[in-house]
């Protein structure tokens, strides 16, 4: 494939991505889906901003590390602190990028820096010649460049060209771009940029008016060679471009894009649901490519045309984005072998300890459920192998609730071979059982989300429930599942609570858990 005919994923997941509010991912978990993404096989890692804090610092320094194949970006303002903490982050990088920005429209010079025109090119071209004394690998963002005057973004970008920037980003920072224009502003940007040709042409498009794809893909038609995008579009204010529905476009219509990507396609749905995970923020079942529903068929017509020929209705195979689907896989009766088996398809491995954890889960969810699927034994994966070590465990549970009644539950926990007991009451049986947990532990959550959704279908389907709880300003996230969703909340609080207790006690480590995300 010649070079020009293949269009870079930039994945910023982990740098906007997780500015997503209450979307914020701890290292080890930032670890992780910087693992998935190297699997994915995105071009480039944004892994964040390192000089707004020691967190961001040390996770760009850890992707940086472990980055085989991708190259790490570090975000910086056009300031020497700024781009100093970038250089110091990646140090440990292969192929290490600094990505500069500097505001260039008229509403952000006068009202947000206060700069003229002149002042804003040299402090733009004095940036990236400061940055390309750590590294050739250099981007600049002239930030609000859909807003911009063309004639002062052409000559910003000639300039920073000039100085050594090897990628110019066209940044929607507000989403409030359409597609015909964004894409003719691409235009405009090669045939008035002279020394265009030595830069590729990137964009990042934000959703706030739903248009972030279609403005990306427009951009892409009309020269662009780099999207950034997020995994599932999270992101600031209505999110980012989603990077599964940019890939998919531009794979399933080659015929009119005329580009590809070197995404593998087939952890698509895989990585998806380990950001899901990590940020807490279930995707919707209507969601393109990676939503439940994206591959089901509902009406008739549909189910008798897919039966008989997949392609009337859909235009891409479920196996192409690793969608695994609701296909019956085990029963009661079936040992720990066909599980194991089943899970390595799946991509999970499990170490001894964890797949006999497992196992007495699965033994036990199918004498509830008839029918188990795919989706429950990732869920269960996801809900008994911990990545922290539990420090509270869910012993037993009581519950009294009715419409007539004040909720009443009654909360037995076990931590160091010791059992602790609370009675309490609630707004409801799920607030009643947070109650009785902060009073046990001494941890005082404040719950941020809850969210609940159905594991697969039928009335004896498994609820999984993620919740969002902030401690002490430390935002957790947490996730369990169970046939009982009163048992799923109190899972999910616990788990939050375990991180909460691990990251206290400075012993969150790596995942030994491999989900078939390790490079």
């Amino acid at each position: 494939m010649a070079k020009k005919d293949k269009v870079l994923i930039f994945d910023t997941t982990l740098r906007d991505g997780e500015q997503a509010p209450g979307a914020s991912m701890n290292q080890r978990e930032k670890i992780e889906v910087a693992q998935a993404l190297e699997r994915l096989g995105v071009d480039i890692i944004e892994a964040g901003f390192p000089v707004i804090s020691k967190g961001d610092f040390n996770s760009v320094h850890s992707v940086a590390k472990l980055a085989r194949n991708a190259a790490v970006a570090g975000l910086a303002r056009s300031v020497k602190n700024d781009i100093d903490a970038a250089a110091q982050a990646l140090k440990p990088a292969r192929h290490p990028r600094i990505h500069v920005f500097l505001a260039t429209s008229k509403i952000h010079m006068e009202h947000k820096l206060r700069k003229t025109q002149d002042e804003i090119v040299q402090i733009a071209v004095d940036a990236v010649k400061y940055a390309r004394k750590f590294t050739d690998d250099i981007e600049f963002s002239p930030e609000d460049a859909s807003r911009s005057e063309k004639a002062f973004l052409y000559r910003v970008l000639e300039a920073v060209i000039k100085a050594g920037a090897t990628t110019v980003n066209i940044p929607d920072t507000v989403g409030y771009a359409v597609p015909e224009q964004y894409g003719q502003l691409i235009i405009d940007i090669r045939n008035n940029v002279p020394n265009i040709g030595k830069a590729i042409i990137s964009v990042h498009c934000h959703d706030d008016l739903g248009l972030s794809v279609a403005n990306s893909l427009s951009a892409v038609k009309c020269g662009a060679r780099q999207v950034e995008c997020t995994i599932n579009g999270i992101g600031e204010r209505a999110g980012n471009t989603s990077m599964e529905e940019v890939v998919m476009a531009l794979q399933t219509r080659q015929d009119y894009y005329g580009v590809m990507t070197g995404i593998k396609t087939t952890e698509i749905c895989r990585t998806s649901r380990l950001v899901s995970k990590h940020t807490g923020f279930a995707v919707a079942p209507n969601k393109a490519v990676v939503g439940a529903n994206a591959f089901r068929h509902e009406a008739g017509i549909h189910q008798d045309g897919v039966l008989k020929e997949p392609s009337t209705y859909e235009i891409m195979r479920p196996e192409d984005v690793g969608f695994t689907g609701l296909g019956l896989i085990l029963g009661k009766h079936s040992g720990r072998a066909a599980l194991k088996s089943r899970l390595k398809q799946l991509g999970i491995s499990l170490n001894d300890e964890q797949l006999v954890k497992a196992f007495e889960r699965f033994k036990d969810l199918s004498d509830k459920k008839k029918e188990v699927f795919d989706e429950d034994l990732i869920a269960i994966v996801e809900d008994d192998v911990r990545e922290v070590k539990d420090v509270w465990a869910l012993e037993s549970l009581e519950v009294t609730s009715g419409t007539a009644i004040q909720p009443k539950v009654d909360v037995c926990l076990r931590s160091g071979g010791k059992l602790f007991t609370k009675v309490s009451t609630g707004d409801g049986p799920v607030d009643a059982c947070y109650l009785a947990i902060d009073e046990i532990t001494g941890l005082k959550g404040k719950l941020l989300n809850y969210n609940i959704q159905s594991v697969t279908q039928g009335k004896d389907a498994q609820g999984e429930v993620r919740v969002c709880v902030n401690f002490d300003g430390d935002k957790v996230t947490g996730i369990g599942a169970s046939t009982d969703i009163i048992e799923a909340s109190v899972k999910s609080y616990l788990n939050a609570v375990n991180k909460k207790c691990a990251s206290i006690k400075g012993k969150l480590k790596i995942s030994s858990i491999d989900f078939g995300l390790k490079p």
